[in-house]
This record gives C-alpha cells, structure tokens and sequence, in this order.
C-alpha cells in the first residue's frame, strides 16, 4: 500500500555495509574471455550486445549475480530465495543462442528476472507473500506474467522480498518487512526502501540483478521505485495478468516492471502484457495494447508537444523544504525546454477525500475484496498448510516466534476476515471511489486535455489506484540526506505510450540514476 517517512538510518549497519564493500569490492569491470565488460549499471540493450559479441555468457551474468546476492543480501534483505535452477537455465539460454533456435533473439532471452514473491512459479521455488504459512504451498501453475517471461527467454533467478502479504496484514507495521525476509534496507541509506516491492526495488538498485516484477495495489511500484533510484511501470489493471499472483484486490492489483532503466521497464512490458484466459481483465484491457508493442515509444524527443499538468496543491506543497522546491522547479524548465507544455495550478475536485483511505472508501472496499481473493487463491493451491484467510490468521497465532506477531501484529487481517462479502458498505464505498475518479482525475485530464500528470515521489498513488490508472516513476534526485525521490507521470487507463515517451524523454534529459556505491 502506500508509505510512510524515511526511517532512521541505522549507523551500525551502515558501517558495516562500508566495511562489507571495502573487504569484498564488486567487480565493476567483469573480465571475461579476455574482454572487460562492466556488468554492474549494465541495461539489457548492453548484456543483448555482450552476448552477441561473445563478451558475456549467461551462465557468467547468472554467477555475477549470485555472488552479488551473497555478498550484499545478507545486509539489505532484497532477495528471499535464489531458484536452484537458474544456472541450469542460463546454460540453456547459452546453448540456444549459439544454436540460434527460434525466440533467442528475444530482448529478454538469458536475461535473469526476480520476482516479487507473491508472484507465483510452478518449480523449486516458493510462492508465500514473505509468510510461514505459505512455505510448501504448491501452486498449479505459473502466473501468467510468468508463462510470458519464460517463452521470452527470461532466466527467472529467484524471488524479492516484499511487505509480508504486499504490506496488507497491517498498516502499523514496517513497510519493507516479511517474516520470511526480514527487513528489507535502501541500498543509498539502509533506511526506509518502502514497500511492498521493497525486495524488487532494492535488488535492481544494487545491482543484484537485470530486471525484476513487482506488483501494485497503492503505491507498492511507484513508492519503492522512487525511494530506490529506480524506475517502476504501474501498468493499467489489467494490461498484465493477475493470474497467479497472491491477490488483495483484482479492482485495483496490476503487475508491473522495476528497473534501472525506462528502456530495460519498457522491454519487460513488452514481454508480460496481453491476454490471460485466467484473468478475464486482460480480455478487456488488450485494446490498449499498441500494434508493435511499446518499445517504438522511446523516443528521445518524447516530450515534445505532449500537455503535462501541474496541481500544487497538495502535491507539491513541500513546506520548507527548499530543495525540494529548487528541483522540481528545474525539471519543470528542463520538461519545458525539451517541449512539454506544461499547464500549471490545476486542481483536483475532492483530492483530500481521495487521498484519505478511510474516507474515500478505499479501505472498505479492499478489506472486503482481499478477503474473498485471498480465499479463492489458497482454494485453488494443489497443496498448503493455510486453505483460508482465517487459517492464515490461526498460523500466525499459533507460530508468534516465526511470524512475530508480538511485534508486527496482523489488525488488517482480522479487519478483512471480520467483513462479509460485497455488501451494502462495500457497493456505497465501490460507488464513491468510481465517482471519486471520475469527478477529480477523469475530468482534470480530460477537461485541460492532458497527456500526463506530473507529481513528486508515490503522493498520487491512490488517485492512480482507485481507478485503475497507469503511472511511471522516474528517478528525479536525492534529498540533503542522500534519500532518492521520483518523479511520477500519471494517465488515464491505456495512455502507457504517452506516458513512455513524457518518462523516456525525461530520463534522457536528466539522467539522474547514480548506483548506491
């Protein structure tokens, strides 16, 4: 869901990441086969040329990441589980390049991919949201996302950690917190990385590994995106399959890539949009998706003559924070240079209310429909420990010293288990959101003729999530205390390309991402 302040930077584990990186430095220029090839930063376009030029195997980028994984994790907790067959993969990768077999001139042929661990793999590896209850569990099959990535090629290395349950077994508890991956760390500070694709965020931004998947509700892609330095998709709901993911709500859940990179995001969407027949929202949303895909809209010049809007208030209401106003003040000149227009001091009708969970009827809503899709999911697992969300709840009562719930209570689960259907609560809150939405952002964009919406960090998550809108976060910058913040391009359902190449545009201007160490 959404997030919260910065949390205090622990000094001790600062030092001893520094101490870490001095004893064991990375290989930041990989020798192989007699050629340097730096592998760290390194985009998808530069591993495709790699391999191509026999510089890099790989079953050497596997590696690569592997020891990254084990030298880094143990500190910043993004990565729950390596898949034992990821080398067995990425030799099959080599051999199917070299014997040029069908699809191995894929964008994302032999590139290794982590997943979110609410996102579903039918092999050694496990599905569990960050919890205990789910350890065993056998799903029927991969998530849709999944099936795609592996007939594009993709080496899926193993799973992020995440806010146990995409931060929804309670809203009092750390962000970037699983039982099962500890405490996820900002690779810049050790300090908040936000959540719930904490573990994805953090891993791509410490080079842990290419590109990795992370999922959305509120906030869960945009705000660790932004906290991380990197770059997060929120697609529209329903332009990637849901099937197979560890649900909370199908009204509002989408699944999206997070990367160094606006290109490398872009080629990882290509790869996973389009239909499911088991989740019928990408039947729906297939019309969005452009002939030829959505590579052709990283176009340097992309903001040229694209309407960009601008609501201060309370987006951009920093208070005293100079800095902050200083900065977004130039990317306004800089977006302006490169063509944008740029249409200032608007206003969203009712944004207070949509903002406020509660208010809104966001949190009646979600309560109800995590609770019948999370019971629909564990129904459907070949095995698990847990069948319902009160046996999820019953685990963690009988296992406080794996689950922690002396300290991390589960208040959102009992909330859920607590609710009853859809019924005359939830269809009033269901009513007000879609009027929410379409009263406020529908007709702010429609009315001013809008490409985008430009706001700082993840503050517009719930106008983008109560309607099902897409958003793309770029890195915008690092704070005086040298915490990362985005700038996020928000539209309306379908209106990905648009979005492309307004953040490619940006990105290409300012070039801001700058790896942790």
């Amino acid at each position: 869901m959404a997030c919260s302040s910065p949390l205090s930077i622990s000094l001790l584990s600062s030092l001893t990441l520094i101490l870490l990186l001095k004893i064991s430095p990375g290989c930041r220029c990989h020798s192989i086969m007699g050629h340097n090839f730096s592998i760290k930063e390194a985009a998808v376009h530069d591993l495709q040329l790699a391999f191509k030029q026999n510089k890099l195997t790989s079953r050497q980028l596997v590696e690569f990441y592997l020891r990254e994984i084990s030298r880094l994790n143990p500190i910043l907790k993004g990565v729950i589980e390596v898949n034992p067959d990821a080398l067995y993969q990425a030799d099959k990768a080599d051999y199917e390049r070299e014997a040029k077999a069908p699809g191995s001139q894929s964008r994302l042929h032999g590139i290794p991919v982590l997943l979110k661990d609410n996102i579903a793999t039918k092999d050694k590896l496990n599905t569990t949201a960050g919890s205990f209850a789910l350890v065993g569990s056998v799903v029927p099959r991969d998530a849709g996302v999944v099936t795609k990535l592996r007939k594009a090629g993709a080496i899926i290395l193993g799973k992020a950690s995440l806010g146990e349950w995409s931060h929804f077994r309670t809203a009092r508890g750390p962000l970037a917190w699983s039982a099962r991956g500890g405490q996820g760390k900002n690779p810049y500070t050790l300090g908040e990385p936000c959540g719930s694709s904490s573990g994805s965020s953090i891993s791509v931004a410490a080079n842990m590994v290419a590109v990795s998947l992370g999922t959305e509700t509120d906030g869960s892609i945009i705000c660790p995106a932004s906290f991380n330095a990197v770059v997060g998709i929120k697609p529209t709901v329903g332009l990637t399959s849901r099937a197979g993911v560890i649900p909370i709500s199908p009204r509002q859940d989408t699944v999206g890539p997070i990367c160094r990179t606006v290109s490398d995001a872009v080629y990882v969407l290509d790869a996973i949009v389009g239909i499911d027949n088991n989740d019928n929202a990408t039947i729906r949303a297939s019309r969005y998706i452009p002939n030829g895909g959505y590579g052709q809209f990283l176009k340097v010049a992309g903001l040229r003559g694209k309407r960009l809007g601008i609501v201060r208030n309370p987006f951009f209401n920093f208070g005293n924070k100079t800095f902050l106003h200083q900065t977004f003040e130039r990317h306004f000149k800089t977006l302006r240079q490169r063509g944008a227009i740029l249409v200032d001091h608007l206003e969203i009708a009712n944004i207070k209310t949509i903002l406020d969970y509660n208010l809104s009827g966001e949190e009646t809503a979600l309560l109800s429909e995590f609770k019948i899709s999370l019971n629909a999911y564990l129904n459907k697992l070949v095995a698990s420990p847990v069948r319902t969300m009160a046996d999820v709840i019953a685990f963690n009562n009988k296992n406080p010293e794996l689950e922690m719930i002396k300290t991390i209570d589960q208040e959102q689960f009992l909330s859920a288990e607590a609710t009853n259907g859809i019924g005359k609560a939830e269809k009033a809150a269901l009513s007000n959101l879609s009027k929410l939405s379409r009263d406020g952002f529908v007709k702010l964009m429609t009315k001013n003729k809008l490409d985008a919406l430009v706001t700082p960090d993840f503050s517009v998550s719930s106008v983008l999530a109560i309607g099902g809108f897409p958003g793309i976060s770029v890195p915008a910058g690092y704070d005086t205390k040298g915490v990362p913040f985005g700038i996020c391009f928000g539209g309306l359902r379908g209106s990905e390309p648009e979005l492309i190449e307004i953040a490619y545009g940006f990105e290409q201007a300012t070039k801001i991402r700058k790896p942790p160490f």
